[in-house]
């Protein structure tokens, strides 16, 4: 439908174009009409009419001439080809456009900016840096600037350019597009995971504390924080850190359990998880919260009683497969003895299932899988990919 609509305005471009030609060209001592021309036109149209869009174009575009009246319509061309996949002869028209001395600052600039569009289809990267750099080099904010340095960030992002994607993004792309923003806290996370492991703690906490800043929503910065603390021996801070994420983004709880439980096992400090867990059940009856407590009262109080009481009183409030299994578990350790045959029967199903159902998706896409990824594989969006919740997830 889209290329239906591009031929007709290329194909009224054609007509318009020919009829300005000939009232501009016409003189006492000139022919009125461009035989070749009205050639091309009508073999145009008879290629459309047979469905051979692809000869109708190329003779279009060989009909048309460049001047301030078609610019637009190349530019739309052009576009189609790259929408297409064929951004190798989206080059061929926009480059031959730039090629024209008769085009204005604005509409070489606007060329240029379609030009990088191709080069990024094509994953000629370099070539799309560089004509993007030269738009946005004078620091404008005009609505053709604002893309390019969209486009830039993009790009820069590809390469793992995170620095460079910031000083870009900086201060108004962050300040006017909450995905861009969101973004630039996990592009400073970045930063920092290369210097944790590049034995820069100082600068690797300067950088997640500005994540922070920029949104103040990064789970991603306090997880990494909270891990550098544990690190160190300071277990109370990584604590303090970690309960900030249920106010943060619930659905991140069951990322938070495992350094949390750590650093209160490493304070001894048993009675203080039973305590937390139980207030974080209260609101957020997740399935990893369930068992991280279940367990921990059964190794705390050396007594299974309280877990099975727990669990099945959960099931009961929030039916979850997760913590189906985990009972069944529970029965099969804690059993006396005797023919337990259909119990494993009834655990290995429950555990087949529970393989087969990814952990994580992304809000944005839909896109699942067993691993957190702080970037989605398929739609390259930042901090789309939670936890799944419900009866097959937490």
């Amino acid at each position: 439908m889209r290329d239906a609509l591009l031929l007709a305005l290329l194909l009224a471009a054609v007509a318009i174009g020919w009829w300005l030609g000939r009232r501009e060209r016409r003189s006492p001592g000139t022919p009125a009409t461009s035989p070749g021309l009205a050639r091309d036109y009508f073999v145009g149209l008879n290629y459309l009419l047979n469905d051979q869009q692809d000869r109708a174009i190329e003779t279009f575009v060989g009909a048309l001439e460049v001047n301030s009246d078609t610019i637009e319509t190349h530019i739309a061309l052009g576009n189609l080809f790259r929408s297409r996949g064929e951004a190798d002869r989206a080059v061929k028209i926009h480059q031959n456009l730039l090629a024209r001395p008769t085009l204005t600052g604005d509409q070489g600039e606007r060329v240029q900016l379609e030009l990088s569009r191709d080069f990024l289809h094509l994953g000629l990267l370099d070539r799309a840096e560089r004509l993007l750099q030269g738009l946005v080099k004078d620091g404008q904010d005009d609505e053709l600037r604002l893309s390019a340095r969209r486009l830039l960030v993009d790009l820069l992002e590809r390469e793992g350019e995170w620095q460079a994607a910031l000083d870009v993004a900086l201060p108004n792309l962050v300040r006017q597009h909450d995905d861009i923003r969101r973004a630039a806290a996990h592009w400073l996370c970045e930063l920092a995971d290369q210097e944790r492991r590049s034995a820069s703690p100082v600068l690797a906490r300067r950088h997640l504390k500005q994540a922070l800043t920029t949104d103040a929503r990064c789970v991603r910065a306090n997880l990494l924080l909270a891990e550098m603390a544990l690190d160190t021996g300071q277990y109370r801070q990584s604590i303090r850190l970690l309960k900030r994420i249920p106010d943060q983004d619930k659905t991140f709880i069951p990322s938070m359990l495992e350094p949390l439980s750590r650093a209160y096992r490493l304070l001894d400090d048993e009675a203080g998880l039973i305590q937390y867990l139980e207030e974080l059940l209260e609101t957020t009856p997740y399935t990893s919260v369930i068992i991280l407590l279940a367990e921990t009262l059964r190794r705390h109080d050396g007594d299974a009683r309280a877990a099975h009481e727990l669990v099945a009183r959960q099931l009961n409030r929030e039916p979850s497969l997760g913590a189906v299994d985990y009972l069944i578990r529970l029965y099969l350790r804690d059993a006396p003895g005797g023919d337990d045959e259909r119990i494993e029967l009834l655990q290995r199903h429950t555990q087949t299932l529970l393989k087969s159902l990814p952990r994580h998706r992304c809000r944005r896409c839909g896109f699942s899988g067993e691993h957190l990824h702080w970037r989605c594989p398929r739609c390259r969006s930042w901090g789309t990919t939670k936890p799944i919740t419900g009866i097959e997830g937490e």
